[in-house]
């Protein structure tokens, strides 16, 4: 059995942080199957402090007995505040230690969660504010994240036209803030919005009409892609 819960960031951090998470294990451990989400985190687990670049499948990630794990995790686009200079493209499905990613800068931060674990989530919190002085998000992005998160997204060429950007110049950026492309990204948002839907009454056929997928063959393609097992399989309890 596991134990997962999130909080809103202090409100400083709204615009770029999606949430502040916990996630625990009983005394029999725990498998974690892990989805994409177009999101970076900062994790510390154990006695060290990981950055989790943008995933584009599935992994899983062992939880050991009795262990806990916290979070800050950067909404899709926002993924400079949590990794400074190194380009999101370069972590793309890797977990790394934030020592190499931010060397020295981070020891402070590294060193106050060992002094006091239970205070981690409002110690990474306060790593995230002190970067947002030097935090330059893309102004184009949020409204790239809300187009493609919509259940009929526009294609990315008309989506460029509409921002008054080139084609190229619309995936470059995304890219760059995101660590992947907008078709990606847009299929990325598709399948959270099925996760948090969940099926109903109607079965999987409406949970596809629902969040944009062009039938349930789609919806079904797609989660074998992205979270390694088919929606039955997923949203059957275990």
């Amino acid at each position: 059995m596991s134990r997962y819960r999130e909080r809103p960031p202090v409100g400083a951090l709204t615009g770029a942080i999606a949430c502040v998470w916990t996630h625990g294990a009983d005394a029999g451990g725990h498998v974690q199957r892990v989805v994409p989400d177009g999101c970076v985190d900062l994790i510390w687990m154990g006695d060290r402090l990981d950055v989790v670049g943008p995933d584009t499948t599935a992994r899983l990630a062992e939880l050991p007995p009795g262990s806990r794990i916290t979070g800050i995790r950067a909404r899709p686009g926002a993924a400079r505040l949590l990794l400074g200079d190194v380009p999101a493209t370069e972590l793309r499905d890797l977990q790394v230690d934030g020592l190499d990613c931010w060397g020295a800068s981070i020891r402070c931060t590294v060193d106050r969660i060992r002094d006091a674990p239970e205070q981690a989530g409002r110690i990474l919190e306060e790593f995230a504010c002190s970067r947002l002085s030097e935090y330059r998000p893309d102004p184009a992005l949020s409204a790239v994240v809300a187009a493609l998160d919509s259940p009929a997204p526009l294609a990315v060429p008309a989506l460029a036209d509409a921002l008054g950007l080139s084609e190229r110049q619309l995936r470059r950026r995304v890219t760059a803030a995101v660590g992947y492309g907008p078709q990606l990204l847009s299929a990325v948002l598709r399948f959270q919005r099925a996760m948090r839907r969940g099926t109903g009454p109607g079965g999987l056929a409406e949970l596809a009409h629902a969040t944009g997928y062009a039938d349930q063959a789609h919806l079904t393609r797609e989660f074998r892609r992205l979270a390694g097992v088919t929606p039955g399989q997923y949203f059957t309890p275990r």
